[in-house]
């Protein structure tokens, strides 16, 4: 199969009519009909039925329109790769992240930018599965990503992992807690209610928060649900709020960026409180660049050294 012969028979499928689809290749009617033979022959059946006055597309040249537009959109992928290499322009990378990456984010980019100062970055923030979603779908190169999805969402892509995250306790600058120096157990705050996101939402985070307060001997009581990060520290800090009355986590390298004075971060004393994050990756066709963010992201202080066989 040729892909002239492809885009012929696209063309003669968009046109319905061999002369009409000549005239837009500008070549004869007599060579387009000749190569949509060929392919018929080739793939051992009809694309076109000519028997009646107007032409049309067979039932297996309906399947089969939608595959050709592919190989000639892949076509076309291909030589715009070809020519911005060959033109020396650089090539960004997309790169799927989250809120809370803070420093670690920080990190990988200036170490890329050392590494390969030609190669641009493009920063896409969206939730987890779509960040998933849109790397299988080669929308994004490469994503962000804290905690492994399930099986369900592994499908074709790979994750190598970067570093720990760990979790700090958000409660109200004038709880008890905040008052003490140094770090937290989980199981003082058993009787304060704890705000997370839906499990849906983020799955990996609250399951890991939720089985670790069960192994500290107690079920956490649910808090209300708000639409961000912002309203849930807005809410736990309130000054309406009861001193004990709520708390939540978030990620060490985000609290350091956040400034809300009425509410204080504090380290956890439980051991196992840190997700890994991960870059999932495509197993196959990866992007230009993509070697070099893998070095960026197991330069000292971003992570460890990346592990492509995962």
């Amino acid at each position: 199969m040729e892909l002239r012969q492809v885009r012929y028979f696209v063309t003669v499928a968009q046109e319905l009519h061999f002369g009409r689809a000549a005239e837009r290749l500008h070549i004869v009617q007599s060579a387009v009909s000749q190569q949509i033979r060929r392919l018929e022959r080739e793939l051992g059946t009809d694309l076109f039925d000519r028997s009646a006055r107007q032409v049309r597309l067979t039932a297996v040249g309906e399947r089969f329109l939608p595959e050709a537009r592919a190989l000639l959109a892949a076509e076309q992928r291909a030589l715009a790769v070809v020519a911005e290499l060959t033109a020396g322009r650089a090539r960004a990378l997309r790169l799927g992240t989250s809120t809370g990456l803070g420093a670690h984010l920080d990190r990988v980019l200036d170490a890329l930018a050392g590494i390969a100062p030609e190669i641009g970055v493009e920063l896409v923030s969206v939730r987890a599965r779509e960040r998933l979603d849109r790397v299988a779908s080669h929308d994004l190169d490469a994503a962000f990503l804290r905690g492994e999805p399930d099986g369900a969402r592994r499908d074709g892509l790979s994750f190598v992992p970067l570093w720990q995250d760990p979790l700090v306790a958000v409660v109200p600058a004038r709880h008890r807690l905040a008052a003490v120096p140094g770090t937290v157990s989980l199981a003082e705050l058993a009787d304060v209610p704890l705000v997370l996101t839906e499990r849906r939402n983020n799955r990996a985070l609250v399951d890991l928060v939720v089985n670790a307060c069960q192994d500290a001997g107690f079920t956490p009581l649910p808090g209300p649900t708000y639409g961000s990060l912002d309203d849930t520290l807005t809410a736990i800090g309130a000054p309406g709020v009861p001193a004990e009355g709520l708390w939540t986590v978030v990620y060490a390298a985000h609290a350091a960026r956040l400034s809300t004075p009425r509410v204080a971060f504090l380290p956890f004393r439980n051991l196992g409180m840190e997700l890994t994050t991960y870059l999932a990756i495509r197993r196959t066709d990866p992007p230009a660049g993509l070697d070099l963010l893998l070095k960026a992201c197991a330069v000292p202080g971003t992570g460890r050294d990346a592990d492509l066989d995962r």
